[in-house]
């Protein structure tokens, strides 16, 4: 890897991982796979306007998986040498030798695997000293001051450059591998009034660092975030149509998936076991997930086993199409795997309304920014957080809310879905915007 930033080139990545395999093969393991990993960065912060942190890191690590028939061991190590790989492969050797049977433990199946794939163009460097980090970051955070004096505290502002490569292969002839970058910029303020404070942030994510807005954009607008909470009033409880801001609405999103992962399914602990074919959304929902976009933030050619990922519609016309599964949630459910072994891959969730026509179509509910607390009962569905927004009366926003609870059931939630905004955040692996749900019970006075 000419001029490479990385201690380790791809090629002796994947010596490692191959010199892993066939020591394990001599050691009588059936079958192994194999994670080697190196990766780097740095990540500064500044808080009103002093350099708080300055942090690098820098990691590396080899995880072998070894079988012995459907007896499974696993073992790492940070150690590169021959002598610490050997004594890896021996510990996972070990540990199978005193695990019980699983029936459903093991490789995927052959024909599955990744042969071939296309650059995905995730790999971006940001060539940033730490003086330019943090003048990036102290940029930020002045931009969020000079927005209004009322504005006078901070959390501080961050800027994150990571990049990484790696290499995974398995006793079935598998081996892949590749290098991708994530890098961010961050800020949180306070702005206060008299007795009265609130704060906010905002932040912004990328792989390539010229797609992240700028940092005074970014300050500037956790500044505005803050100002408009302030003078934020409780309300009585009621019930009331509910929209969720687009990075909250990806956690909805986020509640639904977990729901159809085959970790969930297999374990009976899903409101949605057995929907397979069932309308889980309204007849206008698409959830398509989209594993090959180029510089996509979840996008991969193979998921953690090897196992090629492709296109599909997880669900379509409102209708669950199939779940998110590795091959040992495949096996426990008597399934395949779905190419999900670590999660699903760029979710996209189309919206046709902008954010100003969420709001008018509401009429009058509850616009919801904030989310507290982790209240969410898998088995049941039942949901319970605390939440913070602001309250919209006639199709505008009237007045800042805080200190109360939203409450419904995710699978009455998901089916109340009214519409779906396009005002889309590219920051994670679910692409979607404003989600507004026709009721949820809303507690407060």
């Amino acid at each position: 890897m000419s001029g490479s930033p990385f201690s380790n080139s791809q090629e002796s990545l994947r010596q490692l991982a191959q010199d892993a395999l066939d020591y394990a093969r001599t050691q009588g393991a059936s079958a192994c796979e194999v994670d080697v990993s190196e990766g780097f960065g740095q990540s500064v912060s500044v808080r009103r306007q002093e350099v708080e942190t300055i942090e690098y890191n820098r990691d590396k690590g080899i995880g072998v998986t070894v079988y012995q028939g459907q007896r499974r061991g696993h073992a790492s190590t940070s150690d590169f040498s021959r002598e610490a790989l050997h004594s890896t492969v021996e510990a996972a050797l070990s540990i199978a030798r005193f695990t019980a049977a699983d029936d459903c433990a093991g490789l995927p199946d052959e024909k599955l695997l990744a042969r071939q794939w296309r650059d995905l163009d995730l790999y971006h460097p940001w060539r940033l000293t730490v003086e330019e980090a943090i003048d990036i970051a102290l940029r930020c955070e002045q931009a969020a001051f000079d927005v209004s004096p009322l504005v006078k505290n901070s959390e501080g502002a961050s800027v994150s450059v990571q990049q990484s490569h790696f290499v995974s292969a398995n006793s079935l002839g598998f081996m892949g591998g590749y290098a991708s970058s994530r890098h961010y910029i961050a800020c949180s303020v306070i702005a206060g009034e008299g007795d009265d404070m609130q704060r906010d942030d905002w932040y912004s994510g990328h792989r390539v660092p010229g797609a992240l807005a700028a940092p005074e954009a970014i300050g500037d607008y956790a500044a505005r975030r803050a100002l408009a909470r302030l003078g934020a009033r409780k309300l009585k409880t009621r019930k009331a149509p509910v929209l969720f801001e687009a990075p909250l609405a990806a956690s909805l999103i986020g509640n639904f998936t977990h729901a159809v992962s085959g970790g969930s399914l297999y374990r009976k602990s899903s409101f949605l076991l057995d929907s397979l074919g069932q309308q889980v959304f309204p007849d206008f929902m698409q959830i398509l997930e989209r594993p090959h976009i180029p510089r996509g933030q979840a996008s991969c050619p193979f998921d953690d086993e090897g196992v090629a990922t492709r296109d599909r519609d997880l669900v379509r016309d409102g209708v669950l199409q199939g779940y998110i599964l590795s091959s040992y949630t495949a096996r426990k459910l008597g399934m395949e795997t779905t190419g999900n072994a670590g999660g699903a891959h760029n979710l996209i969730i189309p919206g046709s309304v902008d954010f100003l026509g969420l709001i008018k179509q509401m009429g009058t509910g509850l616009l919801v920014t904030e989310l507290l607390g982790h209240g969410v009962n898998y088995v049941t569905g039942d949901y319970s957080r605390g939440a913070a927004g602001y309250w919209v009366e006639n199709g505008k926003i009237a007045y800042p809310v805080h200190e109360i609870t939203i409450a419904g059931n995710l699978k009455d939630m998901l089916r109340g879905i009214v519409a779906v905004g396009n005002d889309v955040l590219l920051r994670g692996s679910k692409q979607v915007g404003s989600i507004l749900l026709d009721s949820m019970t809303i507690a407060g006075n």
